[in-house]
């Protein structure tokens, strides 16, 4: 195995100390609901969400700002119903978190079906990388999962600051993968690469001002879009594909598709790559769009220090 992979966390005595108690409280209930069948946690995860959308007024003003944002033409009563159906979704997150972390993998491989490894096969024998694009679906915690169950994948990510949390995530993540970097490690996911790893890479969050470009996002014309995408795409011998996953609104589980390697990517131009890289983040969150993270502060970096933000109240 690569010597990239981050250090797994150890179990410390400090963990029992008060301080984690409150913690230790919440994984013991999220890993007892994990093990109700899979519908009664999709209506639980329904109500925790209508209740976070009555008491998480900031996120839910976040929410409604971005959607305002990227479809100006959406009526009043649809985006509504949108911003119900998105927090609804994300306290199904919570759960699928849970599902993630402790399910056994033949429970994942009966809720989960992957499409579209045969692309990654063919990547592998012509000896390339793969850099597989993703973006902030909240079901990410189960499908990133079902992802290494199928085809196990090197994890870009970002440490929990609560260290008995990253202690939890960090083994729940990197049950069915290969191995987890910090979400600074540059170096560590360019050798992964180099390596004919198959790498998860997110780009679709405000990363700041530094390495960015601001592109369009949907309706907004300029909003900063990382370049950190090119550095990893344009190592030698890398295929770049979408993988996106869905929660189907049967309640049957969870679709995940790779699509083929982007063609003519990427290149020369940073503004043209990044532009295309948004163009198909924004095909892929239109699958399902209230399954998208809408509650982050996706324009909150303008083009110059001095621009109104897009998130103050009027």
């Amino acid at each position: 195995m690569s010597s990239n992979k981050v250090l797994q966390p150890n179990f410390k005595l400090s963990f029992l100390l008060p301080k984690y108690w409150l913690t230790w409280f919440a994984v013991f209930i999220l890993y007892s609901i994990s093990w109700l069948p899979y519908k009664w946690q999709l209506g639980l995860g329904r109500m925790v969400g209508r209740l976070l959308m009555k008491i998480g007024s900031s996120r839910q003003s976040v929410a409604d700002t971005n959607l305002k944002l990227c479809f100006p033409n959406m009526s009043e009563d649809e985006r509504k119903r949108m911003l119900k159906a998105n927090f609804e979704n994300t306290g199904i997150a919570l759960f699928e978190t849970g599902m993630g972390w402790w399910w056994p993998n033949w429970r994942v491989k009966r809720k989960v079906k992957v499409k579209g490894l045969e692309h990654i096969a063919k990547a592998k024998e012509a000896g390339n990388g793969v850099l597989l694009l993703a973006m902030h679906y909240l079901s990410v915690e189960i499908n990133c999962r079902a992802m290494g169950t199928q085809h196990p994948t090197v994890v870009f990510y970002r440490p929990h600051n609560n260290e008995l949390m990253e202690y939890f995530q960090f083994r729940g993540r990197g049950r069915s993968n290969k191995y987890m970097l910090g979400k600074r490690d540059v170096k560590g996911l360019i050798r992964s690469l180099r390596e004919k790893e198959t790498c998860i890479y997110l780009p679709d969050q405000d990363y700041g001002r530094s390495k960015s470009e601001f592109v369009p996002f949907f309706n907004v014309k300029d909003a900063a879009t990382t370049t950190g995408t090119l550095i990893f795409a344009r190592q030698k011998n890398v295929e770049t594909m979408m993988v996106i996953p869905t929660r189907n609104e049967d309640g049957s589980g969870y679709t995940i598709e790779v699509t083929p390697a982007l063609e003519n990517f990427p290149t020369d131009d940073d503004v043209a790559d990044v532009t295309r890289v948004n163009q198909e983040l924004e095909k892929a969150i239109m699958r399902a769009p209230d399954q998208y993270m809408w509650l982050h502060r996706r324009f909150k970096t303008r083009p110059t220090p001095e621009d109104p933000s897009l998130y103050k109240k009027s």
